[in-house]
Formats: structure tokens, C-alpha cells, sequence
């Protein structure tokens, strides 16, 4: 799904949430307001420094990045004839990439575990605002690129 699309449900679902705890728990205060535009700006952080890699992966190997994409997008129905052998990519830190995207991902869901502990937020907006920011930030980083 485009990150688009993802970004607004995100949004929606996570400003539907924070008007259900303004309207109906009363528990919605500045240090809401806080947490959910930091969760969201870390989304956003993480969002553009995995378009970044992405980005560095389009320019330095571009047959490697378009293989990927493309078997990312095959239908998973149909076998093609020739199922082309997944093309390596060898760079720098690549050992590196794995542990960065584990620990990017372990940073949206524990912040967001911490907002909903301390009883700052409600759990549907404190879950869907960090990605709305991610979704968002990959979006808007990769605009101009993709034409």
C-alpha cells in the first residue's frame, strides 16, 4: 500500500482516538498534546532516515533496488517461468541495517508503550500517531525522486 494512504488511516485513526480521549475520558491534557506530536515527529524522524537508505540504495545499486521492488509487487499466485536469483547488496554498514531497522521499529512501539503507561495517552492514538509520522515522513522524503 502507498505510504500515503497508510499515513492518513494512521492519522485519522490516531486523531479519532485523541478526540475520543478529549471528548468522552476527559484525560486529554498538554502532556498529550506533547506526546502525541512527539510520537508523531519520531515517526516522521524514522520514516525519513529509512527513505534515506533507501535513497543511498537507488543511487549507488539500482538493478538491486529495482529487483526488490519488483519481487516485493509480483503477485504471489503466479509463478513466473524464470524466478531471477535475489541480487545481493554489499556496502558499507550493510551488517548494520538489520539491527537499525529493529531498533527503529522497537523505538516507535516502546515510546509509544511508554505514553500508555503513563496514562498520558489512550493505546489506539499512542499506537497509530508514530506511524502515521513514519508513513508520512517516507512519503514526503521520496517526493521529487519518484516522478
Amino acid at each position: 500500500l502507498p505510504s500515503g494512504l497508510l499515513g492518513l488511516d494512521c492519522m485519522l485513526g490516531g486523531h479519532g482516538g485523541l478526540a475520543s480521549q478529549f471528548v468522552s475520558t476527559n484525560t486529554y491534557t498538554w502532556m498529550t498534546f506533547l506526546a502525541s506530536f512527539g510520537l508523531l515527529l519520531l515517526g516522521g524522524l524514522c520514516g525519513i532516515g529509512q527513505t534515506v537508505y533507501h535513497r543511498y540504495l537507488l543511487n549507488s545499486v539500482p538493478e538491486v533496488f529495482a529487483a526488490r521492488i519488483r519481487a516485493a509487487v509480483r503477485r504471489t499466485g503466479k509463478r513466473s517461468k524464470v524466478d531471477p536469483r535475489p541480487m545481493t547488496i554489499k556496502h558499507p554498514g550493510r551488517a548494520f541495517v538489520p539491527v537499525a531497522y529493529a531498533a527503529g521499529a522497537f523505538l516507535l512501539l516502546g515510546t509509544s508503550a511508554v505514553a500508555m503507561m503513563q496514562g498520558v495517552m489512550e493505546p489506539l492514538p499512542a499506537v497509530l500517531m508514530p506511524w502515521a509520522g513514519f508513513y508520512w515522513g517516507k512519503l514526503f522524503w521520496w517526493r521529487g525522486v519518484v516522478r
